[in-house]
Order: structure tokens, then sequence, then C-alpha cells
């Protein structure tokens, strides 16, 4: 695995554990200096997709860029849909569109009745998809609350119940600030729960939004998601890295709060530890500055401003990298969230490498 420098400075001499840390897992994204302009560069977004035809990104003679068997989608992204016709018609559909795989969102489905674990991994079963993960709220005042914190035993008896390979959160490492050691402690219960989830056969994964590339409030030089994987165990905390939110990330905070240069790419972070990132959500966005303050309008996977033909070529070339990574559409809004299902598929099946 080539070593990628630090992006940011980290000064060892305020947090002398902290440095070595970060130096020897390798794993903050960019150089900055002299090489700054070319990684931005080469983070340009590419030209969209034609709205009515997502398969007008497909040329390329090489192989089908999405690994076989691996395409999913987050469930949250249908959550209309489950809650008025039920799961099975939606894992119907989800067959038809050629996915593989269901991240699920909760295991409820609202109106349309109750499902015990048993009939909701069978469901999914029935229709040829695997349930590849879930999102499970990380902490919260009430005890008796779903969560890691409150009921780690019962999370992980539901997720070995539907027999999930993953159990994750979509909740950042907020409980205790946004400063270093708030974020350290954070990490120690990642490790925590990723420790009780491995004795089970799981991997515990945190999934990301904007604000964890964001900078320490007492340590503005140090971005906080680097503090969170130089502390937490790679053999036991992993992440599901949205790559939509990671480039809001990378627009919102390339500059550090006194105004020098921190620039970064989202892909430099895979391929600097791609053993860490066992999934990913696929979400598009058109590069827009008049959405504040994330300079990005979301989109059906292939309608928008994300190389998701490099992102995933250049995750394929890494060690298993096409048997070890799963990949969720989603978007969180969608229009009509079953046209949003079947074309993000059509997109992502049509990606050829270049020949």
């Amino acid at each position: 695995m080539s070593r990628i420098r630090r992006t940011g400075r980290t000064d060892s001499a305020a947090d002398p554990e902290l440095g070595r840390r970060l130096s020897r897992r390798d794993m903050l994204g960019v150089a900055a200096g002299a090489t700054a302009a070319a990684l931005l560069g080469a983070a340009a977004p590419a030209a969209a997709a034609t709205a009515a035809d997502p398969a007008t990104q497909g040329e390329g003679s090489g192989r089908p860029v999405l690994p076989p068997g691996r395409l999913g989608i987050q469930l949250y992204s249908l959550r209309d849909k489950v809650a008025t016709l039920g799961f099975a018609a939606v894992f119907a559909e989800l067959q038809k569109y050629g996915y593989d795989e269901v991240e699920y969102a909760g295991y409820g489905q609202g109106a349309a009745g109750p499902l015990t674990l048993a009939e909701l991994r069978s469901l999914t079963r029935d229709h040829g998809l695997r349930a590849i993960g879930s999102h499970v709220g990380y902490y919260a005042n009430d005890p008796a609350a779903y969560t890691f914190a409150q009921n780690l035993d019962r999370v992980l008896d539901d997720a070995a119940a539907l027999g999930l390979a993953h159990i994750g959160t979509a909740s950042g490492p907020w409980r205790y600030g946004a400063t270093v050691d708030g974020w350290k402690r954070c990490a120690e219960e990642f490790n925590r729960f990723g420790e009780a989830a491995r004795e089970r056969g799981m991997k515990f994964y945190q999934h990301n939004h904007s604000e964890e590339f964001s900078f320490a409030t007492d340590r503005p030089d140090v971005r906080l998601y680097d503090v969170l994987l130089a502390e937490t165990d790679p053999e036991l905390v992993h992440l599901e890295m949205d790559v939509f939110w990671a480039y809001v990330g990378q627009y919102r905070y390339s500059v550090r709060p006194d105004g020098t240069p921190a620039p970064f790419d989202p892909l430099d972070y895979v391929l600097a530890q791609p053993q860490r990132y066992p999934l990913f959500h696929v979400k598009d966005g058109d590069r827009d500055d008049s959405v504040v303050p994330y300079g990005y309008r979301m989109t059906d996977v292939g309608d928008g401003d994300i190389d998701y033909r490099r992102f995933i070529s250049a995750v394929d070339r890494t060690h298993h990298g096409r048997s070890g990574h799963h990949w969720q559409t989603e978007r969180d809004n969608p229009v009509d969230s079953l046209t949003f299902a079947r074309r993000s598929s059509a997109h992502l099946h049509s990606l050829r490498e270049k020949g």
C-alpha cells in the first residue's frame, strides 16, 4: 500500500500520541503545497450524464466498472414505498432492476404491516437479495433507546438474526463535542462496539456526512475525520464512505479556519486503507455554489458531476478491490424512489473501464 502524506499539519509537540497514530496508520488524504493544484484538478467533476438516458456514460471498451454481485441500495431511499407497499413489493422491483444487496434503514414497514425479523430475512433472500448491513443510532438520552450505546446486545442480536455481515451507524462521533479529546472518547466507544460485533462474526462501521471532514474546535489544524481513523482500531471499526457527502466535505473543508489550504481527495482516504472501507454509498450531485453551504445539489446516480467511473475503477484496482467492497445507491429524497432505483442501477451497470 503506497504511503500518502497527511492532509493538514499535526503538531506532534502538542499531541505526540495523536501524531504517532496518524503517521503510523497513514490515514490522511493528500499533500499540500505544490501538489495541491494537481490533486484538485484530479478531483474535478466529470461531465454529467444525460438525464433521460443514464447509459450515455457507458462508453469504453473495458470490463464493467461495477463488480458483479456487488450492487446494493440503502432502503432509506425507498422508505415511502416500503411503508405503503411493503418489503416484498419493493424487493421484487429491486430484483428486476438488477440489484444484488440491500442495506436496511430500520426493520419495520409502516402501513404495510408488521414483520418478524425471520420473515424479513426470508423475504430478502426469496427475492434474490443479500442483506449487507443496517444503520442504527449511536446513542440517545433514553436508556431504553435502540442504539449501540444504550442497547448494544439487542442491536447485535437483531443483526445476527438477519444474518448481517455488517452493522453500523450513520451518526457521527459528536457525542462529546468537536474537540480532539471528544472524538477520542467516541473512538473508544466505537472500538468497543466493533469488538462486540466481531465476536459475533460481524463488522461494525460508521457512515460519514460532510461535517466529519471539518476541523477540531480546539485544534483547528486537525481534521476530525483523521482523529476518528487514527484512534479507532482498523480491525474493529470500518467505514462506509458516503461518496457524495465526502465530496461535499471536500468543498466545505479544503481550507482551514485560519484560511490556509487543506486540500484532500476523498478517494485518497480509500486508497490509503481500502480494507477499512467495505461499504460505499453511491450518491450523486450537481456542483452548484448556490446550494449553501454544501456546494452540491443531490441527483439520481448518473445525473450529477461525481465521476463514479474514476472512483469505482480506482477502488477496483486495490487488493481484493472487486471482491472486498459493496456499492449501495442512495438518494435522500428522490422525486420518485423506484425511478431513482431503476435509473441508478442502469447507469452503474453501463459504466465500462476505459480501453
